[in-house]
């Protein structure tokens, strides 16, 4: 059985409200709502907005009248050029006159003997090789021409077989130098005039006359070199065993360690002799030994006595107070020199260390040929 509503006679309730809107997701946003206008009377409610920052402009030390001194360099003085041809050197009074002092030298060392040139004869070739000795101040020494045979003109069997080139180990450059401070030993330096003409030939060679200095008398006829030349494959051992001869004959005994240091140890002397081409290192305990043996060395060669050492190899000695200081200046000055880079400011590292360095990088290979 189903009973029947009950029936309300009161007066019709009003319209409900519309729905209030469902607030969206998250993941769908909804345009934000407009701002309503700014009046007058908000404005005067807020406080004023502060100024723009200007950016801060860090002070300079110029601006206090601070100034870094400026640093000059030897290299930034302008050096006289070094010809490359004859032409331009006999242009040159100076170089005029080194090319002289050199033929005289060779000529009264007897170094060849002109003779008919014939087919059959390997003909060397020879040129002029000009260079400025500089002191380790940057001041010129001197204008040195140097007559040097064209090696790689001789055959191997004819014109040489043996060759010889020398090396001295910068340990043992520092080991002399210890010893010699710890017992204030002086060390005294030689340079050897035209060492490597000092030193006999086993085979006959043949070379064509200096140029510039053709007998003319005789221009077509060849030099038959009775004494060696700078140039030649055998030169540097030749020298080399003209005056390790001597030493050994002198009592000294060559190191094993290196071939560049002679040891002499007798009684109670002790001398120590480095030899590097034609420059020569000499230190001792003994005074009048090492006098005598000056003697000796300077009467069987021609030696230039340079005193005190103050640059061997590139190196300069300085004395100090606790011992030698030993520094690559003037080396490193030539070498900002010859690449052009002598005006580049220092730095602390010698390269960036954000640069990337890559194997290949699109440019053009390296000419090796300045660095080997």
């Amino acid at each position: 059985m189903v009973l029947p509503l009950p029936v309300s006679h009161s007066s019709p309730s009003p319209p409900s409200a519309p729905p209030l809107p469902t607030p969206t997701s998250p993941r769908h946003p909804t345009s934000s709502p407009v701002a309503p206008p700014t009046t007058s009377s908000t404005l005067g409610n807020q406080p004023p907005s502060p100024p723009a920052k200007t950016p801060h402009r860090p002070t300079t030390r110029s601006q206090h009248g601070i100034f870094r001194p400026k640093r000059l360099f030897l290299s930034q003085v302008s050096h006289p050029l070094e010809p490359t041809t004859v032409k331009q050197a006999l242009q040159d009074p100076r170089w005029t006159a080194a090319m002289w002092a050199e033929f005289r030298a060779l000529l009264s060392n007897h170094t060849w003997t002109l003779v008919p040139c014939s087919l059959s004869h390997n003909i060397v070739d020879c040129r002029w090789i000009f260079r400025i000795k500089w002191k380790p101040d940057g001041t010129i020494d001197c204008f040195k021409a140097r007559l040097v045979a064209k090696g790689y003109t001789q055959r191997l069997g004819i014109d040489f077989h043996d060759t010889y080139n020398q090396v001295l180990k910068p340990v043992t450059i520092r080991t002399v130098f210890t010893i010699a401070q710890s017992h204030q030993w002086p060390i005294l330096q030689f340079d050897v005039n035209n060492a490597f003409l000092q030193g006999s030939l086993d085979e006959t060679i043949y070379m064509t006359q200096p140029l510039g200095f053709r007998d003319s008398h005789h221009p077509d006829y060849v030099c038959c070199l009775s004494l060696a030349i700078y140039g030649l494959h055998q030169v540097p051992r030749s020298w080399y065993l003209s005056l390790s001869g001597f030493l050994e004959h002198e009592g000294f005994v060559k190191s094993k360690s290196d071939a560049s240091l002679f040891v002499y140890h007798k009684a109670d002397v002790t001398m120590y002799f480095l030899v590097y081409v034609d420059d020569l290192l000499l230190t001792s305990n003994h005074g009048p030994s090492l006098a005598r043996f000056q003697e000796r060395l300077a009467d069987r060669f021609s030696l230039k006595s340079l005193g005190q050492v103050n640059y061997f190899l590139g190196i300069e000695v300085l004395p100090h107070s606790h011992g030698y200081l030993l520094s690559q200046h003037k080396y490193v000055m030539d070498i900002l020199h010859r690449f052009n880079m002598a005006d580049s400011h220092p730095a602390p590292t010698p390269l960036s260390s954000s640069a990337k360095l890559t194997l290949v990088d699109g440019s053009p290979p390296t000419d090796v040929t300045l660095y080997k």
